[in-house]
């Protein structure tokens, strides 16, 4: 699959976001009173569909949700659905996660926590985003305005955030898809840059990676069974809602200069600055290997691009994917 996205029609990508935006509200509603999140119970494994993050987003829907990523945060809802979780570092070596939404949208997906600055950049890859956070220093409010996204943070007057009674605040706010406004962006669609289908030659057999943090870590275990890496955090397993384990297709280790941001939260740590436009190095995890990749991104409404060492585009493998940013020594 070459870069770019696969576009049907835009009647055929209209009727498919009502179909969505439909079941999501009907599984919400049937949801409403589980303990474990706002989020509706599955079989207790986490699903594999068969998708890809580079199919066009139902009538340029494209949902970005900051998610909460604390122990006292998990198991998070909805992040078996997204099509790219992005891993980034924040104030006191801890971790967030940033969940991508083209193809599915879930019933529920939380906690979620504020944004950051790195984020607008990393955003700008997309074609006007809907980014659903919960608050943000106050300085970066106005340039979250001016960035070419739809904010959507909890207000007085939204039935798209609710608050899990049996979680303590702030790390019980969910985000409810459905129920956000019906304004689609047009013909958006994600434009990450990434290309699927066969594995490149050679590679390195690796069947577990750990990237760290000061304060956090992220650990992939290759499981041959599921044809998944399975995902821990901080040293134990990532699971669902449901109770099944977080388990992508495809792991991208990205090493990215970190830097100091001009903001601090209010114990005055200075916010992290993840560069996601630039070049570098990186290895892309798969089908149990490794394999060492140079990343380039050109500017920030560019997608990320990963080659092989002949300049070749390096393919992932069909389902979800982790990108997980990491500085460089």
């Amino acid at each position: 699959m070459q870069r770019g996205v696969r576009r049907g029609t835009r009647m055929r990508r209209e009727r498919r976001y009502a179909a969505l935006l439909t079941a999501a509200v009907a599984v919400s509603l049937a949801a409403a009173g589980c303990t474990a999140g706002p989020g509706a119970k599955q079989d207790g494994r986490a699903p594999e569909p068969e998708r890809s993050p580079s199919a066009a987003a139902a009538s340029g829907l494209v949902l970005a949700v900051k998610v909460d990523n604390v122990r006292e945060a998990r198991p998070q809802t909805g992040l078996e659905a997204a099509d790219v979780v992005y891993a980034e570092p924040v104030e006191a070596g801890l971790s967030r996660l940033m969940a991508i939404y083209a193809t599915e949208l879930p019933a529920s997906v939380g906690p979620v926590r504020s944004a950051r600055e790195s984020d607008l950049e990393l955003l700008g890859q997309f074609d006007r985003p809907v980014l659903a956070f919960s608050g943000a220093q106050s300085k970066l409010l106005p340039l979250i305005d001016k960035a070419p996204l739809r904010a959507e943070p909890p207000g007085e007057d939204s039935d798209a955030y609710v608050r899990a009674g049996d979680r303590q605040a702030p790390h019980n706010l969910y985000l409810r898809p459905g129920e956000l406004p019906r304004k689609p962006s047009g013909d958006a669609a994600l434009t990450t840059g990434f290309t699927y289908g066969k594995a490149p030659a050679g590679g390195r057999a690796e069947p577990t990676r750990t990237v760290r943090y000061p304060s956090a870590s992220f650990t992939f275990t290759w499981s041959g069974s599921r044809d998944r890496w399975l995902v821990s955090m901080d040293g134990a397993p990532a699971r669902t809602a449901e109770g099944g384990r977080l388990a992508p297709a495809t792991v991208v280790v990205q090493h990215v200069k970190v830097r100091e941001s001009d903001f601090r939260d209010f114990r005055g740590s200075n916010s992290p600055y993840v560069e996601s436009v630039g070049s570098g190095q990186a290895e892309v995890l798969r089908d149990g290997r490794a394999y060492d990749a140079t990343w380039k991104r050109g500017a920030a409404a560019d997608g990320t691009t990963f080659t092989t060492g002949d300049g070749e585009p390096l393919n992932f493998a069909e389902g979800q994917v982790w990108v997980v940013f990491a500085g460089t020594s």
